[in-house]
């Protein structure tokens, strides 16, 4: 058996097309859905990930603010500045690249982002809201996978998942929308002992460990469905990620590959959250 490949690249590219459509749409009634993205000092990486933003918000048509400030901003300039753009009506959605300088307190400045303006999905009331089931911003990487899931006709309900990996960031999350969709959860991390005896269970396994080609064949039943969340360098500097691609593919039944699987997904829904972020600011 090779598996079926889940092609990201594809399924965000339908899903922004969508997106486009809404933006016009929202152009029609006078609104512009707005992203301002504050990037702190000069992380090459984090710059990277900025400039696909500010081209992903220009190919849809969206106002895009880049906002730059020097390594060494005091917190206090910083959470002055996420005030002034909770103020705005012009902008729909904040984000504050991370990582930030340690000097900063990073859940200080991630809970002084309104919560309606919060497209990352990272404040408390939105995990809060995910968490009961309410209408929220979810996290870009753990909707996107969802989305995936979704678009390539598989249901997660009453499937066992086993989440590799416990963030704030994608595991606790992707979990908790796992489990939203009637899946039996189990999450797994740097502490589980014998870490193939829930994999082998697993009818999804979610990898989001950060260590390259970590996931074997034999992590995995025959014909599970397998999402490889790492963005990992291999020793030839090439990027991989936590699943070893090549041998896992003739044993699951769905995979996806990096890149082009999961990473081109994670921007097409912050986009997606700043446009309902505008459509909803209709009615505030």
């Amino acid at each position: 058996m090779t598996a079926e490949i889940i092609n990201g690249k594809e399924i965000a590219a339908k899903k922004r097309q969508e997106i486009g459509k809404e933006v016009e749409k929202l152009k029609e009634k006078g609104v512009v859905p707005g992203l301002a993205v504050i990037l702190v000092g000069n992380n090459d990486a984090s710059r990277t990930y900025v400039r696909n933003k500010q081209k992903a918000c220009q190919e849809l048509g969206m106002h895009s603010v880049l906002i730059e400030m020097p390594e060494e901003v005091s917190e206090e300039e910083l959470l002055a500045k996420i005030d002034e753009l909770n103020h705005a009506s012009e902008i729909h959605g904040i984000l504050v690249q991370l990582p930030i300088p340690k000097h900063i307190d990073e859940k200080k400045v991630i809970e002084s982002i309104s919560p309606s303006k919060d497209v990352d999905g990272f404040h408390p009331v939105n995990i809060g809201r995910m968490m009961t089931g309410q209408n929220a911003f979810l996290p870009c990487t753990p909707y996107g996978i969802m989305v995936l899931l979704e678009e390539t006709g598989i249901s997660p309900a009453g499937k066992h998942v086993v989440v590799v990996g416990r963030s704030n960031i994608v595991g606790k999350p992707v979990g908790q929308l796992m489990l939203n969709h009637n899946a039996t959860v189990t999450y797994c991390h740097s502490k589980t002992k014998d870490l193939k005896q829930y994999t082998k269970q697993a009818d999804i396994v979610v990898s989001a460990v950060g260590i390259a080609n970590f996931i074997k064949a034999d992590h995995i039943k025959e014909g599970a469905v397998v999402i490889d969340v790492g963005m990992n360098r291999n020793e030839a500097g090439k990027l991989c990620g936590d699943v070893d691609f090549e041998e896992v593919k003739e044993k699951a039944g769905y995979i996806t590959p990096v890149p082009k699987g999961v990473g081109p997904m994670t921007i097409t829904m912050l986009m997606y959250n700043t446009v309902k972020s505008a459509a909803e600011s209709i009615n505030r």
